[in-house]
């Protein structure tokens, strides 16, 4: 499988996340929600690497991969706190667009922390983006 297909079942699971999640967090505190969904993905994170095999790795990883891996994941864990706040309080339609300007900001940092090159294709895309969310959320 190609890299745009699993980036496509990515987005694919990513919109079932944003519905599910906008009905599971009806009537509940959303950072209770966050917590419960945390639990689930940890839970079947470690599933996924217990069945293929690869947690033998787990001792191979660097100090600096590790650095890099829980600040992401502290990274994530404050993305979903706030992504689920925003659901108990608006619309998954117009949130969902508005989460998705992450795009933009990967575009716009890829360069001076990933050294990935600036096209006119990227920043084009990236405000039809930017442009295209705002519109969902606020029009």
């Amino acid at each position: 499988m190609t890299w745009l297909l699993w980036a496509v079942l990515s987005a694919i699971f990513a919109a079932a996340t944003a519905l599910l999640a906008k009905l599971g967090v009806a009537n509940i505190d959303p950072n209770l929600a966050t917590a419960v969904r945390t639990t689930v993905v940890v839970v079947f994170a470690w599933v996924v690497a217990l069945s293929l095999g690869t947690h033998g790795g787990l001792a191979h990883i660097e100090r600096r991969s590790w650095l890099f891996l829980v600040a992401s994941g502290v990274a994530t864990g404050l993305s979903w706190l706030c992504y689920f706040r925003a659901l108990s309080m608006g619309q998954a339609s117009k949130v969902a667009p508005i989460d998705k300007l992450s795009v933009v900001f990967v575009i716009m940092l890829a360069a001076p922390i990933l050294g990935e090159a600036i096209t006119t294709r990227k920043l084009i895309g990236g405000a039809l983006i930017a442009v295209g969310a705002i519109v969902l959320a606020w029009v």
